[in-house]
């Protein structure tokens, strides 16, 4: 996957997950975070604070509430 075609979901979705993008994109948390990192610096996604668990199980993946924003 290139780094065009994340632009594109996001800027297509406005928010996503991590977990999301690792299922739309079939690819590892880590490698999608390293180009979320460059999109962030190009000032065109912002990672949105970080989510709570709701406070039941405890039992979300933090990657479920890790969530990035598209910005332009």
């Amino acid at each position: 996957m290139i780094l065009n075609e994340l632009q594109s979901f996001l800027s297509q979705h406005k928010k996503a997950s991590l977990a999301d993008m690792k299922l739309h994109f079939r690819m590892d948390g880590n490698a999608l975070r390293g180009m979320l990192g460059k999109l962030i610096r190009k000032n065109r996604v912002r990672k949105m604070e970080d989510g709570k668990k709701c406070g039941g199980c405890h039992s979300c993946d933090s990657e479920a509430i890790e969530f990035y924003e598209w910005v332009g």
